[in-house]
């Protein structure tokens, strides 16, 4: 009961725009929360506010998510790769420089 090749593209299709159509929802929402703390007045590079990121995603995981941990990570925030540790955006550049 194998499926044909041109069936599997198609649930492929439909699995990609599901993914789009979530990954839409998950950026406006991290948006909106990330504008309603204040992230959007302040100036700060994309690189150094994907490191924030990491550090916050990593203390909200579990993880020490001090200076320590961003020192690997930091050449990775330059990948220009989607943000979904972005997803604890409220608060990051000021959470970033109290415990870097």
């Amino acid at each position: 009961m194998k499926k044909p090749s041109s069936k599997i593209r198609d649930e492929i299709a439909k699995l990609q725009e599901q993914l789009k159509q979530a990954e839409t929802r998950e950026a406006e929402r991290i948006g909106r929360i990330a504008l309603k703390a204040g992230l959007g007045e302040i100036e700060i590079d994309e690189t150094e506010l994907h490191a924030a990121l990491e550090v916050l995603v990593t203390r909200f995981r579990g993880g020490r998510g001090g200076a320590a941990s961003t020192g690997g990570r930091r050449n990775t925030a330059e990948s220009g790769g989607p943000a979904e540790s972005s997803t604890l955006a409220p608060g990051a550049a000021e959470s970033s420089s109290s415990e870097a």
